[in-house]
């Protein structure tokens, strides 16, 4: 069972912002974990989207 705690590190999914604008079917999606007391906004990274073939930026989602 999952704990449920006020941990720092939490874990957080970074879907492709140019997927989405592109209308090409399927999604880029990267899981990854980040410290939510020194990066309280969201994440933003440049990953490899394997549909696109390039590199693109990454934003966190809910």
């Amino acid at each position: 069972m999952a704990k449920k705690s006020k941990d720092a590190r939490i874990q957080v999914i970074l879907e492709c912002t140019e997927h989405k604008t592109s209308g090409m079917p399927g999604t880029s999606r990267y899981v990854t974990m980040k410290n939510r007391k020194n990066t309280p906004e969201r994440l933003e990274l440049k990953k490899y989207n394997p549909i696109l073939r390039k590199v693109t930026v990454h934003k966190e989602i809910k």
